[in-house]
């Protein structure tokens, strides 16, 4: 089953093996489950909400901040769901969410659920990313050694 990349035209050939599809599949679904969340969370952050105020509080920011955090947050979503910017909208919020972690740790809050809760959204917009994306995974394939 000959099966079109979602980079046609992007020198990237098509796939060809059940195993391909597979994992771009897998690659879309853990792709679309990070952008189901951080579009939520985008929303209520533009929208100021009242959970966002005052969660944004509590982390020692301003509600003021949050149209700008929320514009930020929007930015790299759009550039992480077009295709051809997703790996510059991921490495975006690997920023962002390096952010996220900072905020968190620095007002004490527990690691696992907390701190390291970005680190998990993080896994989930670049392991998604790797899974569809022949251009990150040609990134990280090892380089062949020639031995003389």
């Amino acid at each position: 089953m000959n099966v079109p990349s979602m980079h046609a035209g992007l020198n990237s050939p098509p796939s060809t093996s059940h195993e391909s599809t597979t994992t771009l599949w897998i690659g879309r679904t853990l792709s679309g489950l990070a952008v189901l969340f951080l579009a939520f969370d985008v929303a209520i952050k533009l929208f100021s909400t009242e959970a966002a105020v005052t969660a944004t509080t509590e982390l020692g920011y301003r509600p003021h901040h949050l149209p700008v955090i929320g514009a930020i947050g929007l930015v790299c979503l759009v550039l992480y769901v077009i295709p051809r910017t997703a790996p510059l909208g991921a490495i975006l919020w690997t920023g962002y969410f390096g952010g996220a972690v900072a905020t968190q740790l620095r007002v004490d809050n527990p690691l696992l659920s907390h701190i390291l809760f970005p680190t998990y959204v993080a896994a989930l917009v670049w392991g998604g990313l790797y899974l569809r994306d022949d251009r990150v995974r040609a990134l990280l394939r090892p380089i062949p050694v020639s031995r003389p």
